[in-house]
C-alpha cells in the first residue's frame, strides 16, 4: 500500500477513535483490552502517536525509549490524543521520502513503516475504542485489513520474541475468502515463517472476509467469527500466545 493512502487511512481511523472514545467517556471498559478502560487507551494510543513522530522528525537512528503516559483524564485527554495524532500525520505527510530512522520491521523505506505501523497501530485500538462505545469493533475498510493481516503474519510474527510456536511442525493457513488472498504460517518450535501461498496441506485454516480476519488474528474478534477447519487447537494458540505487548 502506498505511504499517501496508509496516511489517508491513518487519519480516519484516529478520527474515529477520538470520537468513540469521546463517546465512551473515559471511565468505559474496554472489553477488547480487559484491563483497560477508555483512559488507558488514549494515553496508550496517544504516547505511541509521540513516540513515533520523533523517530521521523528527529531522525533517530537507533532505537528511543518512549516518553512515558501523561497523567492526563477527561477533556484535556482527548484533546492532548488528537493534537498528538495530528502531529504524526503531520510528521509523516511532510517527510521526505528518503527519511533515515529507527525501525523494527522490514519495509521499503522508514517512512513506509512508520506510517504502516502507525496505521494499524491506529486502527486496531480504533476498534478498542468503539467496542467500549458499545458498537462491536466497527468496520475495517478490505484493503486495509489486508494490509494489515500480512504485516502481522509476515513481519511481527517474524520476530524471534513471538511466542506462536509449536513443539512439531504444524500449518496454519489464513483465507480471506472476499479478496482471494492467502497465507500459509508454519509453526514451529522457531518464530512463523509465513508465505503468501496456498500450496501444500494445511493442518489448521482459518477462513473468512479480510475484515473479519484482520480483527480475529488482532484478538478484537472471538475465533468463532471466521471458520476454522482442521486442528482448532493451533486457532486457540494464536488466540492465547499472538498477543503484542507494549515493552
Amino acid at each position: 500500500m502506498e505511504i499517501s493512502t496508509l496516511i489517508k487511512y491513518l487519519v480516519r481511523e484516529g478520527q474515529l477513535l477520538a470520537s468513540a472514545a469521546q463517546e465512551a467517556g473515559p471511565a468505559a471498559a474496554v472489553p477488547t483490552c480487559p484491563a483497560w478502560q477508555v483512559r488507558h487507551l488514549l494515553r496508550h494510543t496517544g504516547m505511541v502517536h509521540r513516540w513515533a513522530t520523533a523517530f521521523v522528525v528527529e531522525g533517530h537512528t537507533e532505537y528511543q525509549p518512549d516518553a512515558g503516559e501523561p497523567d492526563l483524564d477527561g477533556d484535556e485527554l482527548l484533546e492532548w490524543f488528537r493534537e498528538g495524532h495530528g502531529l504524526l500525520v503531520g510528521a509523516l505527510s511532510e517527510a521526505p521520502p528518503d527519511v533515515s530512522c529507527w525501525s523494527f520491521l522490514p519495509a521499503p523505506s522508514p517512512l513506509h513503516f512508520w506510517a504502516r505501523r502507525q496505521t494499524h497501530e491506529t486502527a486496531v485500538h480504533r476498534a478498542d475504542a468503539q467496542s467500549a462505545a458499545g458498537g462491536g469493533p466497527g468496520h475495517v475498510a478490505t484493503e486495509l485489513a489486508v494490509d494489515g493481516i500480512d504485516e502481522l503474519l509476515s513481519a511481527f510474527h517474524a520476530r524471534p520474541k513471538s511466542r506462536v510456536r509449536t513443539k512439531e511442525p504444524r500449518v496454519l493457513r489464513v483465507r480471506a475468502t472476499d479478496t482471494g488472498d492467502v497465507w500459509t504460517v508454519r509453526l514451529s518450535a522457531q518464530p512463523p515463517r509465513t508465505e503468501r501461498t496456498d500450496e501444500g496441506p494445511a493442518d489448521c485454516e482459518m477462513g473468512g472476509t479480510a475484515e473479519r480476519l484482520y480483527l480475529t488474528l488482532w484478538n478484537r474478534l472471538p475465533p468463532a467469527a471466521v471458520s476454522v477447519t482442521g486442528d482448532t487447537e493451533l486457532a486457540r494458540l494464536w488466540r492465547e500466545q499472538s498477543g503484542i505487548t507494549w515493552s
